[in-house]
């Protein structure tokens, strides 16, 4: 038994004006459970309560046991001068002169035993194939604000971002964009190189592009080896008149080689970006003023200069293979890092029809593939678009693995048809 499962029984299940139960011998009907209240003071506000003759409105507060109103220093917090009724599981023992409703003996163990076994559950999610019992209708509106769910919380974290940077969106975004051309395993070397390499800097090299990968590659600790072959002897030599001339100090970490597929490298990504940087002027400015997705994956098709088709990493010579960014690549870009810093942008300043925009390009991407994705295509929920797919991400990660079935559109529905 949690709390939070109290604070669900009490919004949800059984108390409402058609139910009558007593209190201190005295008959109650609640005509409003209240709103939940997720800041400061007490768990539900603009309660109505009917106890005896009289109707009282005001806040709700719930804990497991009585004496958890002492434990929590309610009676010298003015947060709750204006409670009405005090929930508990099981009253042990008065603490104030509340009105205190116990229900212990008032919710069926069946729904108890069910929400335990929600808890306990190893499969994929806790509700298993019960996910597509929601009704379509509920199913829309539980996406829509899973959706804006996921782009807020994006937004605080560019927000976070942007407050290092006194709010510089060009910076911002080139921080991010080198961060999503690291992937998973290399996002953290990525981002701090980005870091180390302002703009600016790199803005005075904008044109010699071997200039640029040089910068990269160096202060990623990808330029330290010997070498034999002429353009990898060039970036070297180039990087350390460079680390010279800037006072430079190389970021710490190891890139990421081991298990990954070798378009996938380090070396690669680092070549694709400083292609594209060469290609670009003002880049959060070029990805702003886009129209649609197409003009996005168009400016993320850049490939690596010639030296990479036949190389994967330096000194290292293959067969021929132009080293191509790849459709799937940009997509995941345009998704994970330019939809989320475009919304923050919008959302900043108050633009609606950019959000408007951002968010017909989820709808105009394909579906991400991955194995949350295809973990709910086995259990019935399939996606057409990459809207679809960011839904069911931030339902996986911030709802079903983190067992908060409670506050699930969908476990409400499955708790209430179990009952």
């Amino acid at each position: 038994m949690t709390e939070r499962l109290l604070q669900y029984i009490w919004q949800f299940q059984h108390f409402n004006r058609h139910h009558l139960t007593t209190v201190n011998n005295e008959p109650v009907y609640v005509f409003s459970p209240g709103i939940y209240n997720t800041n400061q003071g007490p768990d539900f506000f603009n309660a109505r309560v009917k106890i005896g003759p009289f109707t009282w409105s005001g806040s709700v507060e719930l804990h497991l046991h009585t004496s958890d109103w002492n434990k929590h220093a309610h009676e010298y917090d003015p947060h709750y001068s204006n409670v009405i009724l005090h929930v508990v599981w099981e009253d042990d023992g008065p603490v104030n002169d509340l009105p205190v409703l116990e229900l212990k003996h008032r919710i069926p163990h069946l729904l108890l035993q069910h929400y335990q076994s929600l808890l306990r559950s190893t499969a994929f999610i806790p509700c298993g194939k019960k996910i597509t019992s929601l009704e379509d209708l509920a199913w829309q509106s539980w996406k829509d604000r899973l959706l804006a769910e996921r782009l807020l919380r994006k937004t605080g974290m560019t927000g976070a971002l942007l407050r290092q940077n006194n709010f510089h969106w060009e910076e911002t975004f080139w921080w991010l964009l080198a961060r999503s051309f690291g992937s998973l395993l290399n996002a953290d070397l990525f981002e701090a190189v980005a870091r180390s390499v302002p703009l600016a800097l790199l803005a005075r090299h904008k044109n010699q592009l071997h200039q640029l990968e040089a910068l990269l590659l160096g202060q990623a600790g990808l330029l330290n080896e010997r070498y034999g072959e002429d353009y990898a002897i060039l970036l070297q030599k180039e990087y350390q008149f460079l680390r010279r001339k800037y006072q430079l100090k190389p970021v710490h970490g190891q890139p990421v080689f081991l298990r990954m597929r070798p378009v996938n490298f380090p070396t690669v990504r680092f070549a694709q970006l400083a292609m594209l940087v060469h290609q670009t002027t003002h880049l959060f400015t070029r990805v702003k003023e886009a129209v649609n997705v197409k003009d996005i994956r168009q400016w993320l098709d850049v490939t690596a200069n010639d030296y990479w088709h036949y190389h994967y990493r330096l000194n290292e010579a293959g067969s021929f293979r132009p080293k191509r960014l790849g459709t799937t690549m940009a997509d995941s870009i345009i998704i994970n890092t330019i939809i989320p810093i475009l919304f923050t942008y919008a959302h900043f300043h108050q633009e609606e029809s950019l959000k408007e925009k951002v968010l017909q390009w989820l709808e105009d991407l394909p579906p991400e593939y991955n194995t949350i994705i295809e973990g709910y295509k086995q259990l019935g929920m399939k996606s057409r678009t990459a809207r679809d797919t960011q839904v069911l991400l931030e339902l996986k990660s911030q709802y079903c693995s983190q067992r908060k079935c409670l506050d699930c559109a969908v476990g409400n529905a499955v708790l209430k048809r179990m009952d």
